[in-house]
């Protein structure tokens, strides 16, 4: 093939897989590890390191933004590096952990983040940690991005950033008054520009009538879905410049450790949504969204039927009712603690 009259050589595949790899050995990630920063599943990682040309071109840029051979400018891209800088935080603090401490959430994680792109203002780090206690939703007793008061668990400012982490209760670390279990283990993280990333354990692994790693509650995805959305909803109220200023939300969510999970009504039997699933058909889900922050409330059911639908497809239902999810929804946003 000729030269193009550009000047830009042909893409040499093989050469940038065999690179991404070289890179992934000397920041000493494993695939796993590359694969949850990049947010894609096992297979298509896999099939990166084969160097199948099939991965569409938005998950070959996933895979190669996190070893730092995507030169990607924007707001984007700073999202990219705020995430894996912040997954690669929470892996520093739970390192010496046990492999089995309910902080390394040996059974499986979800991971939330999201960004405001807008006219913010301009705060200071220590009005942004009032505004994020302001910006507590109340519809759950363990909200996301929780912000408690004891000093070894209020957040504290780390490099810039905002950082809560809860870790588990033992030697090393102060009691708890609260569950000392995966889902009560979180690390959060947040700027005052606008970046937030949370990442959690699930509950129905902490519970004693069914071992862990087995179950996942048809329910606690939309309220933690929910829950999450209402909180970038306050969040842009408190920050954006101007009464008049429209402020996006994107926001991404990653659930891994679902194989061998099963989908049942658990929390709460007797709810209209009373939908069960076989055992899980792939590992992960992530789902992604971009809307307004101005109407959330009001369209939260609408916002969430499409994740919720993509979770549940991972453990073969189909033909979700949009009613029973909005039924959901108003359950939560009656409920208020």
């Amino acid at each position: 093939m000729s030269e193009s009259p550009g000047g830009v050589a042909p893409l040499e595949w093989r050469a940038i897989v065999d690179e991404a790899l070289r890179r992934r050995k000397a920041e000493r990630l494993t695939q796993r590890e590359h694969a949850a920063l990049a947010g894609v599943s096992i297979p298509t990682i896999a099939a990166f390191d084969r160097g199948e040309n099939t991965l569409t071109l938005a998950k070959a840029f996933d895979i190669l933004r996190v070893v730092g051979l995507l030169n990607e400018p924007g707001p984007a891209g700073a999202q990219e590096r705020f995430m894996r800088e912040a997954f690669e935080r929470w892996q520093f603090l739970t390192a010496s952990l046990p492999p089995n401490s309910p902080a390394r959430f040996p059974n499986g994680w979800y991971r939330f983040d999201y960004w405001l792109e807008g006219d913010l203002k301009s705060v200071r780090m220590t009005d942004f940690e009032t505004i994020m206690r302001d910006a507590k939703t109340r519809h759950t007793g363990w909200p996301v991005f929780i912000t408690l008061t004891k000093s070894e668990f209020a957040p504290r400012e780390v490099d810039s950033v905002l950082e809560c982490w809860l870790p588990p209760e033992g030697k090393d670390y102060p009691e708890r008054m609260f569950g000392n279990d995966p889902a009560h283990c979180d690390f959060w993280r947040a700027t005052p520009s606008g970046r937030l990333f949370l990442i959690r354990g699930y509950e129905e692994d902490g519970q004693e009538t069914f071992p862990p790693g087995t179950l996942m509650d048809t329910t606690r995805p939309i309220w933690r879905l929910g829950e999450t959305l209402l909180h970038a909803e306050r969040l842009a109220s408190l920050m954006r410049a101007h009464d008049d200023t429209e402020i996006m939300v994107h926001f991404r969510a990653l659930y891994t450790g679902l194989s061998g999970r099963v989908l049942r009504s658990w929390a709460n039997p007797m709810i209209d949504l009373f939908v069960e699933g076989y055992a899980a058909r792939s590992n992960e889900v992530l789902l992604e969204t971009s809307v307004p922050a101005t109407g959330i409330t009001e369209n939260l059911a609408e916002h969430l039927f499409p994740m919720i639908t993509d979770i549940f497809e991972r453990f073969g239902v189909v033909g979700l009712s949009a009613d029973g999810v909005r039924s959901e929804v108003q359950r939560l946003l009656r409920s208020h603690i």
